[in-house]
Order: C-alpha cells, then sequence, then structure tokens
C-alpha cells in the first residue's frame, strides 16, 4: 500500500476537529503523572516518525510507565479523525488489560467494546471498535478476518511479544489481522530469545546465526529515568541460611546470596519462599517497615507480593495481616471478579496486595511503590514485568522499593536494569543462549513454576533465615551483610521515599561509608565491633537450634511450622524470631523442650 497525502499530525486545522470529538490536544487529561497531561518528547518523536514514514507496521518499544497506551490512543485518534481507518481493534494479554484499555479510550472520547466476543454478530455503532485477547484472537481467526476485511482496520496490539507465547497464537494473529489497513505493535519489556516468530515485526541477521527483530522506535528505562518519567528503583536483596530435605532424604544446609550451584541456588530459593519458615516473614515485615517510611511521604503508596501459587499467596497474605492487623487484598488468577479486586485496590488507600499471575506487564496501579519478588520464576521477561509495576511516577522524586532473594540471575537483572534486548529469532537450533531459551519457554503462562515444583516430587523446607545483604542500585552495590532487624538494615529500609536518583545515590554511599567506618573503628570502637559480632554468632545460633527444634515438633505434629512459631511467640511475648532478642529466643528453645517433655501436642 502506498504512502497518502495526508496533512500535518497536530496542524492547526485538526484542533477543532479533534475537540469537537471530544479529543483534546494536550491528551490525556486523565492520568497518573507517568502518563502525562501533553505529550511526552519521546511521543511526539514517535509520532512524528509515524507520520513521516506513514507506515504499515510499526513497533514502538518503550519502557513499562513510560505512556504507550497515550501515545497508541493519540495515534488512533488522529487516524479516525483523518479518516484513514474506521475501526480500532485491541490486542492485550489479559482481560483486565481489555477493561483498562477501554476505560482509557473512554476518557478521549473513543469508544472500545472489551466484551467483545469473536462469535458475536454486529458491534453497536456507538462503538469506534473492541478488545479482546490474544488467546481470544484464537478461538476464531477467520471471523475476525472477515471483520478487518469489511472496514479500513487500525490494530493494536499490545505486549506484542505474547503474539509468540504459542505458534498457534501467532499463526491466529496473522491470519486475522493480515488484512489490516495500519498495525500497531507495542511492547515495554525485553523480547525473550525463541523460535516462535512474532507476527508484523521485522526482523535483520544478527551477525551469529540469528534474526533480531528491529523496533521502529525504541524508548528505554535509563531514557525515561533521565527524563524523570519514571521512578528509580532501589532493589534491597536478603540472603541467608536454608536448610532442606531432598526427596531422596537427604538434608543440606546451603546459605543463599553465596556462590552455589544452579541446583543448590534453586532449593534454597524454594526454602527461602516456604511460608512456614523464618525468611519470608522477616522480608515481608522488613518490607512493610520501608512501605510505611515511604508512605510519609506519599501517603496512598501501596506494595505488591508477587508469588510463586495461590497457595503461597495465600499464606503471604496470612503473614502480612499478622504484621499489619489488615487482611491485604488477594488476587488469584482464575477467581472471579479479580479484575475489580485490582480496580478496587487501585482506587484505595489500602497497603498490600498480594497476587498470582493476575498483575503483570500492562496492569496500571500507580500507586504501587513497594515491591517483595517471592517467586521462583527466574527469566528476564518476567522480571522485567512485574519490576514495571512499580516504575510508573506519579510525582518528581518517587522512589521504588522491590525487595528480592539474593539470587544471582536476580541481582544481574536488577543490575541490568537499564539494559535494552530486542527479540533473536534462533534458527535451524542454533546453540547459544541455550539455557535463556529453556527459561523462556518454561516462562510461557507463567505456570512454569507450580510444574517444577511437581516434577521434582517431594521437597521438605525444614528451616530458613533472613540476613539484609546489599542494595542494588544504578547498577551498583551497596551496604555491608546485616542481620534482619539489625540498625544497619534499618538505616536502608528508613530511606526517604521521595528523593531525586542523585540523591538516592548520594545517601546510599554515606550510609555504606558509615557502615565500613563502623566495621573499621580503632580501639574501643574495635572492641565493640568484636561484642557485636559475637552477640550476632550467638543470636545466629539460637536462632538456628530453635529452627531445628521447629523443625522437629513439625515432623511429630504435622503442625505448619509458621503456627508452631506463632505458639511459641504467643506464649512467650516479643517480635518475630527474626528481631528475637538472646533471652526471647531462650524462652522459646526452653518452652518446646518442655513440649518435647511433656509430649504435648
Amino acid at each position: 500500500m502506498g504512502p497518502v497525502s495526508e496533512p500535518d499530525l497536530f496542524s492547526d486545522s485538526d484542533v477543532p476537529d479533534l475537540q469537537a470529538k471530544g479529543l483534546s490536544p494536550a491528551f490525556p487529561q486523565k492520568a497518573a503523572w507517568g502518563t502525562v497531561k501533553t505529550l511526552r518528547a519521546w511521543q511526539a518523536a514517535a509520532l512524528a516518525k509515524y507520520r513521516e514514514e506513514n507506515p504499515r507496521d510499526f513497533l514502538a518499544v518503550a519502557t513499562p510507565g513510560a505512556g504507550k497506551t497515550s501515545f497508541a490512543l493519540t495515534l488512533a485518534a488522529d487516524l479516525l479523525q483523518r479518516r484513514v481507518i474506521q475501526r480500532i481493534i485491541v490486542v492485550a494479554p489479559t482481560e483486565h488489560l481489555k477493561t483498562q484499555w477501554a476505560e482509557a479510550a473512554h476518557r478521549v472520547g473513543i469508544n472500545i467494546d472489551p466484551n467483545f466476543g469473536s462469535k458475536q454478530g454486529k458491534s453497536s455503532r456507538e462503538f469506534d471498535g473492541f478488545a479482546l485477547t490474544y488467546a481470544g484472537v484464537a478461538t476464531n481467526p477467520l471471523a475476525l478476518r472477515i471483520r478487518v476485511e469489511q472496514a479500513n482496520t487500525l490494530v493494536i496490539l499490545d505486549e506484542v511479544h505474547h503474539a509468540g507465547d504459542a505458534l498457534s497464537w501467532g499463526e491466529s494473529v496473522r491470519e486475522a489481522f493480515d488484512p489490516a489497513r495500519r498495525r500497531l505493535m507495542l511492547t515495554g519489556t525485553p523480547f525473550r530469545s525463541d523460535t516462535n516468530p512474532i507476527p508484523f515485526v521485522r526482523y535483520e541477521p544478527d551477525g551469529r546465526g540469528g534474526l533480531r527483530s528491529v523496533a521502529d522506535y525504541s524508548y528505554g528505562y535509563g531514557e525515561a529515568l533521565a527524563d524523570h518519567i519514571v521512578r528509580p528503583v532501589l532493589f534491597l536483596s536478603y540472603s541467608g541460611d536454608m536448610s532442606w530435605k531432598t526427596r531422596a532424604g537427604e538434608e543440606v544446609a546451603a546459605r543463599l546470596g553465596t556462590p552455589l550451584t544452579k541446583d543448590l541456588e534453586s532449593q534454597a530459593l524454594r526454602t527461602a519462599l516456604d511460608p512456614q519458615g523464618a525468611w519470608i516473614p522477616a522480608v515481608l515485615q522488613a518490607a512493610d517497615t520501608r512501605l510505611s517510611e515511604v508512605r510519609r511521604h506519599v501517603p496512598d503508596a501501596g506494595g505488591l507480593v508477587i508469588a510463586t501459587d495461590q497457595e503461597r499467596a495465600r499464606a503471604y497474605a496470612a503473614i502480612l495481616k499478622r504484621i499489619t492487623g489488615k487482611q491485604p487484598t488477594v488476587v488469584l488468577s482464575d477467581e472471579a471478579g479479580a479484575s475489580k479486586k485490582i480496580s478496587k485496590f487501585a482506587e484505595s488507600d489500602e497497603r498490600w496486595m498480594v497476587a498470582v499471575r493476575m498483575v503483570s506487564e500492562g496492569v496500571d496501579v500507580p500507586r504501587l511503590a513497594v515491591g517483595v519478588y517471592a517467586t521462583t520464576t527466574m527469566t528476564p521477561l518476567f522480571f522485567a514485568q512485574a519490576v514495571g509495576r512499580f516504575v510508573r511516577a506519579r510525582t518528581r522524586g518517587e522512589t521504588a522499593s522491590v525487595f528480592v532473594p539474593s539470587v544471582s540471575n536476580l541481582l544481574r537483572y536488577a543490575a541490568d536494569m537499564e539494559v535494552q534486548r530486542d527479540h533473536v529469532l534462533k534458527i535451524s537450533g542454533g546453540a547459544d543462549n541455550e539455557e535463556e531459551l529453556m527459561l523462556a519457554e518454561a516462562q510461557r503462562e507463567e505456570e512454569a513454576s507450580s510444574e517444577l515444583v511437581e516434577e521434582q516430587g517431594e521437597f521438605t523446607a525444614l528451616a530458613s533465615e533472613a540476613d539484609f545483604d546489599k542494595v542494588v542500585f544504578d547498577g551498583a552495590d551497596f551496604g555491608l551483610q546485616a542481620m534482619a532487624g539489625s540498625a544497619e538494615e534499618q538505616d536502608y529500609l528508613g530511606i526517604p521515599g521521595l528523593l531525586e536518583p542523585d540523591q538516592v545515590r548520594d545517601l546510599l554511599q554515606r550510609r555504606q561509608h558509615e557502615h565500613f567506618s563502623r566495621a573499621s573503628a580503632a580501639g574501643g570502637e574495635q572492641q565493640q565491633r568484636a561484642v557485636g559480632q559475637a552477640t550476632h554468632r550467638r543470636l545466629r545460633d539460637l536462632r538456628k537450634e530453635l529452627n531445628g527444634l521447629v523443625g522437629a515438633w513439625h515432623h511429630r505434629t504435622n503442625q505448619p511450622h509458621g503456627v508452631i512459631h506463632t505458639q511459641l511467640r504467643e506464649a512467650t511475648g516479643g517480635p518475630p524470631t527474626a528481631a528475637a532478642d538472646e533471652d526471647q529466643l531462650q524462652q522459646r528453645i526452653d518452652l518446646i523442650r518442655e513440649w518435647a517433655i511433656s509430649r504435648k501436642s
């Protein structure tokens, strides 16, 4: 299709018609600070390039929170107004995102039907188009193709990498939308490397036997951060001692955060995420402390825990209720009304939401400022999607804080936040990046974690402890390892929630310098430091002893570890194990020994 002679995108002659349709030149008018009231520089530049090239297919890659939806709807409004197109079809990954697109379009005078079914007859004339999921496209691509052929159509493929989730999905998208007059592809996360081509995306040789996707316009996290469009992210990593029993009956102990084999690190992570251990309660306690600090400056700031499966999500919610005294919102993917729960949480000032799979890319909850990455999913794609939930800025100076296990892959992803990646299409079984290909395959539908647990058979987490490891910010590490609940940890949890990136970096450097100074002080300070180390060792030994006794009592009574810890805490008083002092730990050890002697159950 050849270029069409069309007026300038934002010429004066367009303004009255746009306003008559309710489309302000200052679109969008109602949004978080992360989707601003006027076109951002990158949006204007991308629109200008689109207008200059007048392409049939256009791929825009922009970091989460940059305003891809605003860009797409601005473009759609212009094409509608100039009668280049007559209909809009939006394809999104999830049901919730269909509704989100419809609501965003409505605010600018475009009516999108989010309840459209591919088998239904004609749509109401009140709608300018409709939204459906990639799975919905696959149910009846031929019917959609007929609709596309009947009118000049703009197809918006949101998070287009999902068109490569399954070969049938890609084929369906191509069959349904091949006749479309215009196609706009959007993505905000790094493409994975795999063998499934993404329809309508242009590929070029990468010089290593593969093909690499080519974006028509790219806007990365580093650029958005420099433009103050997204929040800087503090990654607070936690290590700790873990012990577990393999399916062969062997008891293993290892420290998360130290060099481990791939299998040992995976098992240590599973142990850390066990809700019956002490690691996850300590990290949730730290995250809630951080959230309280952020809410001093941002009163409605919220937190999100991303869990591996539904069972753990409910268990984490129960822990948060014990910590905060309030029941968090729990969102499960197959639960009726999950989308409404997300919307209700987004509009409230509740502290915490715990989710599995539902809260992924594109879900817009701008007040999310603190996250806990409590899932065994380790792919760069999913990590980028998850972190993207926290970077949507509303007020300049906001920061995001994400708590992560000290796992090598996650720490590398955190340090490489500003690295942009393309979709690498492997051909003829290329051998490089084989591990990444396997991980990418497992990531699909985010169901890999549950399947992995089933395949590995019996696995018993025995005990876990949490230690503050370090802060990763702007690709650099800050802090010295410290016990959870320590003053050193509090120094980092207490960083103000409203700071510019350079202020955050300066404060982290000062905190680290203070800790190094304490650690290297001479004379009486050295002696005091030695006493502190001895106390630290005693506390660690007491916690190990207590966790071992709790594990033994669990095998004797079948009571969950968390329930036993709660009973001991209620009977003796004091904070959770990670923050308890020597006397409190010793009291709990003595009490559980009394139970064993008296055969209490």
